[in-house]
């Protein structure tokens, strides 16, 4: 459980360093806000072409060299930064970052049903939000070193200048490639596979209810990829223009609203354990509903403008975020016995989402940063809908 929590973090660094990137790219190629969202386009669009090819790999190969190929990936793309800033071409940049976003994928279709096989499925919800905690870990990890190496005032911020980019993504490749390393040397015990497994007692196993039943057919399942397109697309969204709001609405410099998202990124924390928490009294279900009604309220009032009472609300945004993936991804798993490694797949392809949303929301914000939060509202109600009813298994 340590070493896939681990995994967690180190997507989510990856993550929050790319809404960053999308500052920094504004300043420094001189990109529009819609331009700059192609940054999360290539990550997020990796993750819709990597998760099926990750998920076979990882029922072909195992849980261990799943995770070092996904390591390994991830390790690629970073060092790919260095020529992409030799050449200061925006689109060597996407590859990189496209590259990079692969092994995100692989990580991420490897560590999900890893930590719902480490026990019961009745905790399992639990379980994964208890590893999230360690991706909302990761996310302020990633703006905090972020800010300080690419949104500090100076040479690195002169127009063309992108040494700063490319030293401090040669850095995290090379951590990227020791814990691989390290990684490698470890003993993995062989995991008993308890999605196939002849069980007795539904209630405490991953036993499929339908077993005649395609997947497409699990009502629950095919929700839990179209909640997850609509949560990633409202979360890149909203994390991607952070940085902007601060700096127009609240007239911040580029580096303390990026420093001020590690703020924002300690509110998802803070969600994940009390989301945590809560679920040991809420159906999981319930929570991920309520959650998904405070963030239309609260993108209703970020998208007014009203100076501080806006920008705070903001920072409820990621609170309510916190427990939604993870949250989502358990529930769209429920029950599908030994399809469940496929299901991993398709739900990791529904953050495709973030792929498009951040190029709307810059179409709007290149006019009104605040009116950009608008359009998360339709997504929130969307995840509400599949929480509220949706989410049911139905034998």
């Amino acid at each position: 459980m340590i070493f896939v929590s681990s995994l967690f973090m180190f997507w989510g660094i990856a993550n929050t360093m790319s809404d960053v990137l999308n500052k920094h790219f504004q300043n420094v190629l001189q990109l529009s806000k819609a331009k700059s969202a192609l940054i999360q386009f290539s990550v997020f669009g990796a993750y819709f072409l990597m998760s099926i090819p990750a998920g076979l790999f990882l029922k072909r190969f195992g849980y261990k060299n799943g995770v070092l190929f996904g390591l390994i990936l991830f390790a690629l793309g970073t060092f790919l930064f260095i020529p992409a800033a030799n050449a200061g071409s925006f689109s060597f940049f996407r590859i990189a970052l496209f590259i990079l976003g692969c092994g995100m994928a692989t990580l991420e279709t490897v560590a999900h049903p890893f930590a719902v096989s480490l026990g019961d499925q009745r905790s399992s919800d639990q379980r994964v939000n208890f590893a999230q905690s360690f991706n909302a870990l990761g996310t302020m990890i990633g703006p905090f070193i972020g800010s300080y190496f690419l949104l500090r005032s100076g040479n690195m911020l002169q127009p063309g200048n992108l040494d700063a980019v490319k030293n401090l993504y040669m850095w995290i490749g090379i951590v990227i490639l020791l814990v691989a390393g390290m990684f490698a040397l470890v003993k993995v015990p062989i995991l008993t596979d308890l999605h196939q497994e002849q069980v007795v007692d539904p209630k405490a196993q991953n036993i499929d209810l339908a077993p005649d039943r395609k997947l497409y057919q699990h009502q629950h399942f095919v929700w839990a990829v179209i909640a997850q397109f609509f949560n990633v697309a409202a979360q890149a969204g909203c994390w991607g223009y952070f940085i902007n709001y601060g700096h127009e609405i609240m007239g911040f410099s580029d580096q303390k609203a990026g420093n001020l998202m590690v703020g924002f990124m300690g509110m998802m924390l803070l969600g994940r354990f009390v989301g945590t928490y809560l679920m040991r009294y809420i159906a999981a279900n319930k929570l991920l509903a309520i959650f998904a009604l405070g963030n239309v309220l609260a993108c209703l009032i970020v998208a007014q403008g009203w100076g501080m009472v806006s920008y705070g609300t903001l920072f409820s945004i990621n609170f309510f975020i916190s427990i939604m993936f993870p949250t989502i991804f358990s529930l769209g798993l429920k029950n599908l016995g030994r399809r469940t490694q496929q299901a991993s797949s398709y739900i990791s392809m529904g953050v495709v989402g973030g792929a498009f949303f951040p190029f709307l929301m810059g179409l709007v914000a290149n006019h009104d940063i605040a009116k950009a939060y608008y359009l998360p509202i339709i997504c929130y109600a969307i995840i509400f809908l599949f929480g509220y009813r949706m989410y049911k298994v139905r034998a």
